[in-house]
C-alpha cells in the first residue's frame, strides 16, 4: 500500500504550525491538550495511562516519537516520573524542551534525536516505555517493538496507541480511500498481539478507542470547516484543501470499518 504523501504527513512542518494560537485552540477542543500534539491521545486517555503503567515518582519513562512533548510531559507532570523523549524531527524536540522548562520539568526530562527502531540506549535502562500513534507511521514495526523490549528493565511495562487496518480493503475503491487517508503505514501484516509476543512482550490489556478517535476527527473536521478562512490564512489554500481531503478520507475509512485505533498495555 502506498504511503500518504500529503501535507498532513509533513511532521517537521506540523510541529511548527501546531504551536500557532489557532492550532492550540483547536487542539484543546479535540484532545484537551495544548502541546502541539500530532497523536490522537486525549487528555482522559493519558490520565488513564498513569494508572495502567503504574507510573510513580522516581520511575524512568521512555517516550518514542515524542514530538513536541504530548503526552510524555503530561505523564511526567501527573506522575512525578523522569522522562526521556526521543524523535527524529528536531523541530518537535526543541518545542518539547521549551515546554519542559516552562512546566518546571527540566531536571526530570531529557530529549534526544533517535530512531525508534534503533535506540541509542543500553539494555534494560527504562522502567516504562510509551509511544502514541507512532508504529502506524513506521514500516519497521517489529524492529521497534524489539528495541522497546531491549531497553526495558525486567518487569517493565509498555503502553502504546496505534491506528491500524481493521480489515483488508475490498476492491480498488477502498484501497484508494486508504491511500488518501492516514496514517502512512496502517498495515501491520500481523496482529499487534502477535507482533508483541514475537518481540518478547506479554499483552496485559487491549482497548479499542476507535469511537473516541472518530469523535475527535468529527470535532477537527467541524473546526476546519467553520474556520476555513483562518486556516487558509495560516496554511495556504492548497494545504488546507489537502488536509480536508486527508481528514475526510480518514473519517470515511473509520466509518466503513477499515481503520481502528487501539491501546495496548504489555509487560
Amino acid at each position: 500500500m502506498a504511503a500518504c504523501t500529503c501535507a498532513a504527513c509533513d511532521f517537521e512542518r506540523d510541529y511548527e504550525i501546531a504551536q500557532m494560537p489557532l492550532m492550540r485552540e483547536i487542539e484543546r477542543r479535540v484532545r484537551g491538550s495544548d502541546y502541539g500534539a500530532t497523536s490522537w491521545a486525549t487528555c482522559e486517555q493519558v490520565q488513564q495511562s498513569v494508572r495502567r503503567l503504574s507510573l510513580t515518582h522516581g520511575l524512568s519513562l521512555l517516550d518514542i516519537g515524542a514530538g513536541s512533548g504530548w503526552p510524555a510531559l503530561f505523564l511526567a507532570t501527573l506522575s512525578g516520573c523522569d522522562v526521556v523523549l526521543t524523535d527524529l524531527p528536531l523541530s518537535g524536540l526543541r518545542k518539547a524542551q521549551t515546554r519542559a522548562a516552562s512546566d518546571g520539568l527540566s531536571s526530570r526530562c531529557r530529549v534526544l534525536a533517535a530512531d525508534g527502531a534503533a535506540l541509542p540506549f543500553p539494555d534494560g535502562l527504562f522502567d516504562r516505555v510509551h509511544h502514541a500513534d507512532v508504529l502506524c507511521c513506521m514500516e519497521r514495526k517489529g524492529e521497534m517493538l524489539r528495541e522497546c523490549r531491549r531497553v526495558a528493565r525486567r518487569g517493565a511495562r509498555m503502553e502504546f496507541s496505534v491506528i491500524s487496518l481493521a480489515r483488508q480493503p475490498a476492491g480498488e475503491d477502498e484501497l484508494r480511500l486508504l491511500q488518501k487517508s492516514g496514517p502512512p503505514h496502517p498495515d501491520a501484516e500481523e496482529d499487534y498481539a502477535v507482533l508483541l509476543r514475537k518481540a518478547g512482550w506479554d499483552v496485559l490489556e487491549r482497548i479499542d478507542v476507535t469511537t473516541e478517535f472518530a469523535r475527535c476527527m468529527d470535532i477537527l473536521l467541524e473546526e476546519l470547516h467553520a474556520r476555513r478562512g483562518a486556516f487558509i490564512e495560516l496554511l495556504g489554500e492548497q494545504d488546507h484543501a489537502e488536509r480536508m481531503v486527508h481528514r475526510r478520507s480518514t473519517r470515511a475509512a473509520i466509518s466503513r470499518g477499515l481503520l481502528q485505533r487501539e491501546i495496548f498495555v504489555a509487560a
